[in-house]
């Protein structure tokens, strides 16, 4: 099961990595698993899955003995380089009651939000200055054919009883966004903003003190049975959890799964500190900002005045593998550039630091799935957050926790749990056919941001692209 990429040296690291990692002393040279070793629970990944699990299991289980293995080091994968988004899962009420029925669907969606909250109790509690900031999450429209892609979202919402969401007109929206490119959106107020490595290196140090043994530079190379092997030693576990986000679908162990997840990477930049032109343009209340495309453009703020700004839907993997080009891509950074002052202009003369790239699990539907291995019963897992991970892998730690104790909790007898719910077709045809909705895709919204309206079969091809923010099958036309 060995990873196509080795650990990265820290200057090809996101900016979040970059800024946390020094701080640690010894960071890059932890010790790997060396020689034979029992757990009650070994866990695979170091990133929010895996450390919210260990921690939560060892919540329900103080004495249970828990051993966490990392490939590279802690946050080294999308939990260090995402955006730093905490969102809820309102926005995929529709997806969530398409597969567990509305009851349990909006039980999801509230716990949702109350992780988002957790969050932030948990760095106050534990003394992690993750950057909380509970400034909520603006979704826009960038064009006239996104304007009101929100609106059955929105009100399905409030049809619940939920206030999450505020309307608000396009004055508004640009004072808040700071962006004349804003021509109306709504307001999440549930959502907040991370530092991704602080959080995930705090998670880190916290499941350390609570007794987790944690593994890096330790990639699993084989599952067999109930035993982990990796390069100097091995785990025997009851239980085996892997949260492997995308790498899992190249991993032999996991064929069962490759067709229920796509990967596709994702590309970020990040701005100087500017702080005296966010405030001159407005956008100071630590809104986190999405636009209404498929390829959707996520920005934010950082605390010393940056925009980081980020892009998804760029390359596609065939049958699971990629390399580099998914983690250095200067040409889909470069556009990202062209994104970040064709919103804020004002930044066209504010230098760009730090780019990064990396892949994203995406599933049919835009929502995670979780169960057990066919194969292996041992094996518990969870996969697919989309790109909407810092939140939710705090339900989804909760769900693999509950899994491996075998509780019988709600948490894991959920639809949620019972494994895909949707594939994607077999490889040549998924890729061939991705490359082809990919660039619909691309096409149309290119079209519509010049006011244009694209042809029947554009919109034909477009509209088999999986679920991102919106309930899936909703299509919307110019």
């Amino acid at each position: 099961m060995p990873s196509t990429l080795g650990p990265r040296p820290l200057e090809r690291r996101s900016l979040w990595l970059q800024e946390a990692l020094p701080e640690e002393p010894g960071w890059d040279s932890p010790e790997p698993l060396s020689g034979s070793t029992r757990a009650g629970v070994c866990i695979l990944g170091g990133g929010y899955a895996g450390l919210w699990t260990a921690l939560f299991l060892k919540e329900r289980e103080p004495s249970l003995d828990v051993a966490l293995l990392e490939a590279d080091v802690c946050g080294a994968g999308a939990s260090g380089r995402n955006g730093g988004f905490a969102l809820s899962w309102w926005a995929k009420l529709h997806a969530l009651a398409a597969i567990c029925g509305d009851e349990d669907a909006l039980w999801l969606a509230r716990e949702a939000e109350q992780a988002v909250l957790h969050i932030g109790s948990f760095c106050e509690e534990h003394g992690i200055d993750a950057h909380f900031v509970h400034g909520g999450w603006l979704w826009i429209a960038a064009s006239q054919a996104e304007v009101g892609a929100w609106e059955e979202t929105a009100a399905e919402v409030a049809e619940h009883g939920s206030d999450a969401y505020v309307r608000l007109s396009p004055e508004e929206t640009q004072r808040r966004g700071g962006s004349k490119a804003y021509l109306g959106g709504v307001l999440d107020r549930t959502a907040a903003t991370v530092q991704p490595a602080w959080l995930v290196r705090g998670l880190r140090r916290v499941a350390l003190e609570r007794g987790v043994r944690i593994y890096e530079r330790t990639p699993a190379l084989a599952i067999e049975g109930k035993t982990v092997r990796t390069p100097a030693g091995r785990v025997e576990a009851d239980t085996i959890v892997a949260a492997l986000n995308a790498w899992a679908v190249g991993v032999p162990e996991f064929r069962e799964l490759r067709r229920a997840v796509e990967p596709l990477s994702s590309e970020m930049v990040a701005s100087a500190p500017a702080p005296e032109i966010l405030e001159r343009i407005g956008w100071t209340g630590g809104e986190c900002i999405s636009d209404s495309k498929l390829r959707v453009h996520y920005h934010r703020t950082t605390r010393d005045g940056r925009i980081a700004i980020g892009r998804g839907g760029g390359a596609l993997a065939f049958a699971g593998r990629f390399g580099d080009t998914f983690h250095e891509s200067k040409a889909r950074c470069d556009r990202v550039v062209e994104s970040l002052h064709a919103f804020y202009p004002d930044f066209a003369r504010v230098p760009v630091t730090h780019a990064w790239a990396g892949p994203i699990d995406r599933t049919t539907t835009g929502v995670p799935f979780f169960g057990r291995l066919r194969r292996n019963e041992n094996v518990v897992y969870g996969i697919g957050f989309s790109g909407n991970g810092v939140g939710p892998c705090v339900v989804g730690g909760r769900i693999l926790a509950s899994l491996a104790l075998r509780d019988g909790e709600r948490w894991s007898s959920t639809r949620l749990s019972a494994g895909p719910p949707g594939v994607f077709p077999p490889e040549p045809v998924r890729f061939i056919g991705g490359v082809a909705v990919r660039e619909a895709v691309r096409r149309k919204e290119a079209l519509e941001d010049q006011g244009r309206r694209p042809g029947p079969l554009v919109r034909s091809v477009a509209g088999l692209a999986p679920a991102g923010l919106f309930k899936p099958g909703k299509k919307r036309e110019a």
